[in-house]
């Protein structure tokens, strides 16, 4: 019997999660993924960790699903995907910088393409000959990550200057890479407040308050028009009238999905891939997409947890089970050092009653939206005190008496900043979003290494590494 062709075109973080849960649950058909990065699959998540240097580079490579199984899996990476011709079921591939291209046959395809940044309409950003300006840097691979890296590190610290466009997450990430790297960095958002996508005015607001504390400059509700001069006299003009000189600026106001590929095929694209509950194509159910560039029902998610959550989904059916893929929990964390932000869900437009406590002057600001008793909503910026029990609530639809919701809000006694108490975790508590790892797989492991190798915790987006420090902590103390 022949073996099924199954052809991944993408090698980022939920082709990898697609790869190893094959081969985990026995696919027997041959797997080839096709990345266009000349380097193995890395988390994308970590690379301001890379850039700030609290991670070193090798830190953020993802494992190595070669090293399972290389009888039923060949990646190729450097790969440019040309076109796909869905009539003889084909992919076509650059080859090197040779004319012509070569064409490798699939009886199935996966898109996981991720998603591409976006350029703001900024006068001067692209030069007449096609090329961005000498000073503009991207933030989107760990080849992006290398060149701002080597931008900063031939400069002097405490006397280069960089402006981030965007204060969403990837924007506020990067600015406090550079602020402690001693690079003088200053934020642009369009929008009237930070993370304005997650977060209402209130946190925006706080959130704005503690970067200036910790030496980042923010300009809200203006727009960078116009990159002017080079060397020591770049300039990047606001809509307000005012000049920011800078040696460096950052494109990090968000990104879209990748879809070129999938258009020119013919398949049915809006602002992603569209899928059914099989995360195939409504227009071919021999090709499916996965992650960022997947649309089902007129959502695109742009995280990690739902990217992990379609590829666990899709290995089952592709290995012969017939759960479809649900609705995924959307999980926002903010990894920045001295910042400290957690989402779940849509706090800002999901209909409920919103119970909710700031303090300016604590630099906290959180909110619950509650309906007929369960959290459906929530976001923290400042004190993450209760992230886990809340989050404990919100994924069990726990239905809370109306004093709990308040109670949920207060801050914690001990002045930590994360879950003080672990202890009052359930073990079928999921600690880590992005992995699905509860409470309990993490006290079952020996040290940090063992919950790293086994269960993926902390090498998502990294922000339940406190959590998960503090849960092993009786099995790593001193007899």
């Amino acid at each position: 019997m022949t073996r099924e062709r199954l052809v991944v075109v993408g090698n980022g973080m939920a082709a990898t999660r697609l790869v190893e849960e094959l081969l985990a649950r026995g696919y027997d058909g041959h797997v080839t993924v096709l990345g266009d990065e000349d380097t193995p699959a890395y988390n994308r998540i970590l690379l301001s960790a890379v850039l700030e240097g609290t991670h070193p580079r090798d830190a953020i490579a993802l494992a190595d699903p070669l090293a399972h199984d290389p009888e039923r899996l060949t990646v190729r990476l450097g790969c440019r995907v040309l076109d796909l011709d869905r009539g003889r079921r084909e992919v076509m591939l650059a080859v090197g910088d040779r004319p012509g291209h070569e064409q490798l046959a699939y009886d199935r395809l996966v898109l996981a393409t991720g998603s591409i940044p976006t350029l703001p309409p900024i006068r001067g950003l692209v030069r007449m000959d096609g090329r961005l300006h000498p000073a503009v840097n991207a933030f989107r691979s760990l080849a992006d990550c290398d060149r701002l890296e080597a931008a900063v590190s031939s400069r002097a610290p405490g006397r280069t200057r960089a402006v981030v466009v965007g204060g969403g997450l990837l924007g506020l990430q990067v600015a406090r890479a550079l602020t402690v790297r001693g690079v003088v960095t200053e934020v642009v958002e369009g929008t009237e407040h930070l993370l304005s996508r997650q977060l209402g005015t209130p946190g925006g607001r706080i959130l704005a308050r503690d970067l200036r504390r910790l030496g980042t400059e923010v300009y809200t509700g203006t727009r960078a028009v116009r990159l002017s001069g080079e060397g020591p006299t770049t300039g990047l003009s606001l809509d307000n009238g005012f000049t920011l000189a800078t040696d460096l600026v950052v494109l990090a106001a968000g990104g879209r999905p990748s879809t070129a590929l999938a258009r020119r095929a013919g398949l049915l694209v809006r602002r992603g891939v569209v899928v059914d509950g099989r995360l195939a194509s409504v227009t071919d159910d021999r090709v499916h997409a996965i992650g960022d560039c997947a649309e089902r029902r007129g959502v695109t998610t742009g995280f990690v947890p739902p990217a992990w959550e379609q590829a666990s989904a899709l290995a089952g059916l592709l290995a012969g089970g017939t759960e479809e893929y649900a609705e995924s929990r959307t999980v926002a964390r903010l990894r920045a050092t001295g910042l400290d932000v957690a989402v779940l869900g849509d706090p800002e437009r999901t209909d409920g009653e919103v119970v909710e406590m700031t303090n300016p002057l604590a630099g906290s600001h959180r909110r619950l939206v509650v309906r007929d008793g369960v959290i459906v909503a929530a976001a923290l910026v400042g004190d993450l005190s209760r992230v886990g029990l809340i989050t404990q609530h919100y994924d069990r639809r726990t239905v809370l008496g109306p004093h709990e919701p308040g109670e949920l809000l207060a801050p914690e006694t001990s002045g930590t900043t994360e879950d003080a108490s672990p202890a009052r975790l359930d073990d079928d508590v999921e600690v880590c979003a992005c992995a699905g790892v509860t409470a309990g797989r993490v006290r079952a492991c020996a040290g940090l290494e063992e919950v790293r190798s086994t269960t993926r915790a902390t090498t998502g987006c990294g922000g339940c590494a406190p959590v998960v420090r503090r849960l092993l902590e009786p099995a790593t103390a001193p007899a």
